[in-house]
């Protein structure tokens, strides 16, 4: 997967099409990362004393495909496809494909 955690990513489809947000949590295994700010669900939850939650109706970030982000760059603050080159060194390293730019 080409996305990290703490990455700035931007939504390019579905129902939150252009808003950014940092990644918080990746999900290998389902393909699917979970976006600070982005796909806001209602969950009802249950009053439990030993976990101190009061209960009620709680907002919070659901998991979107990964294909549905789009890294954005540092340097231009635009989206852009996500490349790896091997550096001499023999280092692999994420590169921009808009400007060739190393991302990490």
């Amino acid at each position: 997967m080409k996305i990290k955690k703490n990455d700035r990513v931007m939504v390019i489809s579905g129902r939150d099409k252009g808003k950014s947000g940092r990644v918080i949590e990746v999900l290998k295994t389902k393909n699917k990362v979970i976006v600070e700010g982005v796909g806001i669900i209602k969950k009802a939850t249950r009053p439990n004393r030993q976990a101190g939650i009061a209960g009620g109706i709680v907002e919070k970030e659901a998991p979107i495909q990964a294909s549905n982000v789009m890294l954005i760059e540092p340097g231009t603050g635009k989206p852009t496809r996500v490349g790896y080159q091997v550096l001499s060194d023999g280092k692999k390293v994420r590169i921009s494909r808009k400007t060739g730019a190393v991302i990490d």
